[in-house]
């Protein structure tokens, strides 16, 4: 395998790349390619995986000792995760692999060594319309060594084999053989405000609107429920703001000196003032809407705006939830729109 295999930039990629690169991966491609303002990256592909994969595997068993796995068997599916985990951790990587990721890591973030980067997990199985694996794998971020990224691509990796993750699969069916885990590795945005965004709505399935959530510092704390976010709903088309929900947030989660996040106590008016303008409220529909058209359906869509106010795209999925009651009639648009507002947040990474 040469060194370009083992590694892709957004900027070559497109949605159809997902079994190279992840759901995730591909999606930054796709939205780069759209026009989109996607923080800059590449992705660890699956290929650098497999690699790794059969090094491991020329010692002992990995994918035959999960394909027997009962998902209700919660001791044996704990104690093969235990086992996959450690040696994935352990393993050395194949030396082009590394090589690959420091030569990517340089070129993302240049001479200056102490640019923060995500680690981001993107499995193949992750993101698609028929299956949600969303959450289930390890997010680093604000990593800022080049050799620390190496070590969280392997972590990311070990995370394909987290309890949570092996049970899905297994509750699914979804052969071990079609598993395979790319990593993101992207710039941080230093984010002033985060949040997700909703083309359809969550609660009620109407098209109508879209529902923003959003909360001070990185979108981490909104995403794992850490912090009840601040909510609106908008008309789709007129940008009409049905509803205000503002929320007290008595923390936000930014940098942590030396790597990592940290949670910082909010005081004063900061708890209770809205995280969004409603000039920047109009900026995410508009890019919502572009996105939603992009792929021609709803979506459930990652934002930031960084300490300047410049608005960046994290991700976006296709909206799982009503496409999954296709076969049932879409809820009509209604009178009282609060029904819109989420009120259970499910956590993503």
């Amino acid at each position: 395998m040469t060194d370009n295999a083992a590694v892709s930039w957004f900027a070559d990629l497109r949605i159809t790349d997902r079994p190279t690169v992840g759901g995730k991966g591909a999606s930054l491609g796709e939205l780069t390619y759209a026009g989109i303002d996607v923080p800059p990256g590449f992705v660890v592909t699956t290929a650098a995986f497999e690699l790794f994969l059969k090094a491991l595997e020329e010692r002992s068993p990995v994918r035959a000792l999960i394909e027997p796995l009962d998902e209700t068997d919660l001791d044996a599916v704990t104690a093969v995760s235990k086992t996959l985990r450690q040696r994935v951790v352990e393993e050395p990587l194949p030396q082009q692999v590394e090589r690959a990721i420091l030569d990517a890591h340089l070129a993302l973030t240049g001479a200056d060594m102490a640019v923060p980067v995500a680690v981001r997990s993107s499995a193949t199985t992750e993101d698609a319309e028929d299956a949600s694996f969303a959450g289930l794998q390890d997010t680093f971020l604000w990593v800022l060594d080049a050799q620390d990224t190496v070590a969280r691509v392997r972590e990311c990796w070990g995370s394909l084999y987290s309890v949570e993750s092996i049970t899905y699969r297994r509750k699914h069916g979804l052969p071990e053989d079609g598993v395979a885990m790319a990593v993101v590795v992207q710039k941080m945005v230093d984010a002033r405000t985060a949040g997700v965004m909703f083309t359809r709505s969550p609660t009620t399935g109407d098209k109508s609107v879209i529902t923003i959530e959003g909360a001070w510092g990185l979108g981490s704390a909104v995403v794992s429920g850490e912090v009840t976010p601040d909510r609106w709903v908008m008309g789709k088309i007129t940008g009409e703001i049905s509803v205000r929900d503002i929320s007290e947030k008595h923390i936000r989660q930014v940098p942590a000196p030396g790597g990592g996040i940290v949670d910082e106590e909010l005081s004063g008016d900061m708890r209770t003032q809205p995280s969004l303008s409603d000039d920047e409220l109009q900026a995410l529909r508009t890019v919502g809407r572009k996105i939603e058209r992009h792929y021609g359906r709803p979506q459930d869509i990652e934002w930031a705006i960084d300490q300047e106010g410049k608005l960046l795209l994290l991700q976006s999925r296709p909206e799982t939830v009503w496409s999954a009651k296709a076969a049932a009639p879409v809820a009509p648009v209604i009178d009282d729109p609060l029904k819109h507002v989420m009120t259970i947040f499910g956590g993503r990474q």
